[in-house]
């Protein structure tokens, strides 16, 4: 019972983030109507594999131990807070960090991609934030492309016995660069440049964001350690269910 009111003084804590100002610009989500049809139906289509074997996921998880719900609205929670924290670009654009990465590293890429579903649905229709024509491309490259980096890299890390704030850390930066580097390609794609084409608009799209992005993904590497040393600290035995300890260890 402990361990649940602290679990959700930190959902508590988190969901405070969204009273900070945010900037009235546009962020790194593709926003509504700016794809194409074809390629809004291309996205979509290719995400729903993954959001199936999320939802399965999702369902074996509650059905080993219902006790991980708390687990998975802090990993939805943190996602949805930190990628509604739209910060300025010193290129005219702004950006903002993913939070996939903790969810990620607790129940492994696909759960994330239905949490990262269900919080873009929640930004595009409450703080027009994304849209819902673009919807399955942001999935995509949130909740798919990051996820998955994220739980390969913290996966690599274990196997080659770094320190475990060193896998975490790499985890959330790495998953949150490759999500910007996804949407780019996504871009590129819908829109190629007239001299260079895909790769040329590929390298524009990336240029807008990368000043901006980098210190996002550290500043999210770092938050991620300090949540993931207080599930450590408190939740233990969920994590060693989980299987993102050893039991013993």
């Amino acid at each position: 019972m402990l361990m649940k009111r602290r679990t959700c003084t930190l959902i508590f804590a988190l969901l405070l983030l969204l009273c900070f100002p945010q900037q009235n610009a546009w962020a790194m989500h593709i926003m509504e109507g700016f794809l194409p049809l074809k390629w809004s139906l291309f996205w979509y289509a290719l995400t729903l594999p993954f959001f199936i074997a999320g939802l399965l996921s999702i369902q074996k998880a509650v059905k080993v131990d219902p006790g991980v719900k708390m687990l998975l609205g802090l990993a939805g929670a943190f996602a949805f807070v930190l990628s509604a924290l739209k910060l300025p670009s010193v290129t005219g654009s702004c950006s903002h960090p993913t939070g996939v990465g903790l969810g990620a590293i607790l129940f492994g890429p696909w759960v994330m991609c239905v949490l990262g579903f269900i919080v873009l649905l929640f930004q595009a229709v409450l703080l027009a934030h994304g849209g819902l024509t673009t919807l399955g491309a942001n999935t995509f490259s949130m909740a798919v492309v990051g996820p998955l980096a994220a739980c390969a890299i913290y996966r690599l890390g274990e196997r080659l016995s770094l320190p475990r704030w060193l896998s975490v850390f790499l985890a959330a930066f790495l998953g949150d660069l490759l999500t910007y580097v996804t949407t780019s390609v996504q871009l590129a794609l819908a829109f190629p440049a007239p001299d260079g084409g895909i790769m040329a608009a590929m390298v524009k799209f990336m240029g807008i964001f990368a000043i901006t992005q980098v210190p996002l993904a550290v500043s999210e590497g770092i938050l991620t350690i300090i949540v993931f040393n207080f599930l450590l600290a408190h939740n233990r035995q969920e994590l060693e269910q989980l299987r993102v300890l050893s039991r013993g260890v």
